[in-house]
């Protein structure tokens, strides 16, 4: 990754740790499946506790969270929350399929540059995946926001279903 990228890599995590989008607890919308999920990176002391509404149709209708932590793992549920509002739940998944590969990757990004560009924001975390120790601060919400989805009892439609 050349030095450049990787410098706006760092600002785009800097600027969603700053002014984190989704953050504050409140009220679920109206005729949704809500629940919340609360976790803890016990290596490190971060936190998150994520809000998630989903409709009848399997739509992420709401998302709000609350959290303490390093600017890694608070920027990831700022980004998360951009990437699946409005989103069908089948898109969540593979979003969050994708993220965790692109963590895996050890810095080396995704063969695959369509899904990488379907991250947005996201595909900044490449980076971290060459540090195993912050890996899971960046996973911190994602794994927040599954549990949350289990918890709503909404599964994805499968067309193939119907």
């Amino acid at each position: 990754m050349t030095g450049s990228m990787e410098q706006l890599y760092q600002q785009v995590i800097l600027d969603h740790a700053k002014y984190p989008h989704g953050r504050g607890l409140g009220e679920s919308v109206e005729g949704a499946h809500s629940a919340q999920s609360h976790q803890v990176n016990p290596t490190c002391g971060d936190e998150v506790t994520l809000q998630v509404d989903v409709d009848d149709a399997g739509v992420v209708r709401g998302l709000r969270w609350e959290g303490q932590g390093c600017s890694i793992s608070q920027a990831s549920v700022s980004v998360l929350h951009d990437l699946v509002l409005d989103q069908p739940l089948e898109t969540v998944g593979s979003l969050s399929e994708t993220f965790r590969a692109l963590l895996q990757s050890r810095g080396a990004g995704l063969d695959d540059e369509k899904a990488e560009d379907a991250l947005g924001d996201a595909a900044a975390f490449t980076g971290v995946g060459r540090f195993s120790a912050r890996v899971k601060c960046a996973l911190l919400g994602w794994v927040a926001l599954n549990d949350a989805l289990i918890k709503t009892g909404v599964t994805p439609n499968h067309p193939e279903d119907v």
